[in-house]
């Protein structure tokens, strides 16, 4: 499998990582240079002034793309991550799925069911019922699944997801369908942390409801604000102009269409499924053509996943960097 819209034959990928500490930048004066090397390196005028550069880029993209249903797993908020994985980077994991496309069977389990107790999910574990005890949600291209810190989910096949998320690759495998490692021995499960971290109370996660606006010639659609990353698809048919912020950087991931970016003194094609880095000092900016996808950070004030067709605007000391593509399952 390959990302959206590249076709190929091969090996099949599960995730391919858009925003990871390795991937490396494929235009712009960090050419080749690994993105979590270079944040370090950032001055505010790319970071912006909120960013934290001595913490790896805050935020991790991804394409998903599952064939068989991953396992029932539960990712820990950022204070059990500080206090318990201080050696796995100590940050939890929030996260936001859209549905790039999906088959008429696809499907995705996020959260528990009303009545679930820890005592009935511990059972269920021991008795291989658990995804008994979760929200089965089916789902269709253009759906969006927030995942909270603390919410047990797996996904079913037949889905390409693009997946927003904290920067964290903290995941307890609560039940794992008991599958097998190559060499025969049993996947690893984390059933004493999974324990402490999971939400038995009131669940956050699950389908989102989109609040649609008008820009002009632009369709935005807002899906979820938090305090890690607001998530908002833009869609348009013609130039639209928009502004970034100093405060935070702008990370545009292409779902659909292609064009070309436009700057102050330069200009670059983008084709489907590529990410592009856009610094925060920058003036205004334009986009032409049919486009969407776009998730901006909140308390970090990061933009992670906007689309456009022409952007004008940026200096020539601070282009929009396109970053390739690091595939890692």
């Amino acid at each position: 499998q390959s990302p959206p819209g590249e076709g190929g034959v091969g090996t099949p990928i599960g995730e391919v990582w858009l925003s990871g500490n390795d991937c490396r930048f494929a235009t712009g004066p960090f050419t080749k240079r690994a993105l979590g090397e270079a944040w370090q390196e950032m001055p505010p005028e790319w970071t912006g002034t909120h960013a934290e550069r001595s913490a790896p880029f805050p935020l991790l993209v991804k394409f998903l793309f599952p064939e068989d249903k991953l396992s029932v797993q539960v990712h820990p908020n950022d204070d059990y991550a500080r206090r318990r994985e201080a050696g796995k980077g100590s940050t939890g994991k929030t996260e936001v799925w859209y549905a790039v496309a999906a088959r008429e069977d696809a499907e995705v389990f996020v959260g528990l069911r009303s009545g679930v107790t820890a005592d009935s999910f511990r059972r269920a574990i021991g008795d291989g019922t658990v995804e008994n005890c979760l929200a089965r949600l089916k789902v269709a291209a253009g759906d969006a699944i927030f995942v909270p810190a603390g919410t047990a989910h797996t996904i079913g096949p037949g889905i390409v997801l693009c997946e927003v998320q904290e920067n964290s690759d903290l995941t307890y495998r609560v039940f794992d369908y008991n599958r097998r490692n190559p060499d025969g021995t049993a996947r690893e499960l984390h059933i004493e942390k999974a324990m402490d971290v999971l939400n038995f109370g009131e669940q956050r996660g699950g389908k989102v409801q989109p609040v649609r606006a008008g820009a002009g010639c632009c369709e935005i659609t807002h899906y979820v604000a938090c305090p890690y990353f607001a998530f908002e698809g833009w869609k348009s048919v013609s130039r639209v102009d928009f502004e970034t912020d100093p405060e935070h950087f702008e990370l545009f991931v292409v779902i659909g269409g292609a064009g070309r970016i436009v700057w102050q003194e330069g200009a670059s094609d983008y084709a489907l499924a590529q990410a592009w880095f856009i610094p925060a000092a920058r003036a205004g900016g334009a986009h032409d053509g049919p486009a969407r996808f776009r998730a901006r950070s909140a308390a970090l004030r990061c933009s992670t996943l906007r689309a456009w067709r022409v952007c004008r605007g940026c200096s020539a000391n601070h282009p929009p960097m396109r970053l390739g593509r690091s595939q890692v399952r």
